[in-house]
């Protein structure tokens, strides 16, 4: 096993004016950040695939395996 690996973080900035009329100048800025994280896994077997899917994990937090 070799991780977790940090990969890079991927950013959404969104930025919104403040009043609907007046003040082009007043603006805000909100932000969406995505972590992402990868382990490899050198000697698997079906038994370490089929805990890791059933794996209880918050929401919001994926898991994607690949084989």
């Amino acid at each position: 096993v070799n991780g977790p690996i940090p990969l890079p973080t991927n950013k959404r900035i969104y930025t919104v004016l403040r009043s609907p009329h007046v003040n082009k100048k007043s603006r805000e800025q909100f932000q969406l950040s995505s972590y992402k994280r990868l382990m490899d896994i050198y000697s698997s077997s079906s038994k370490t695939i089929d805990a890791l899917m059933k794996l209880e994990l918050p929401s919001g937090v994926e898991v994607e395996i690949k084989v």
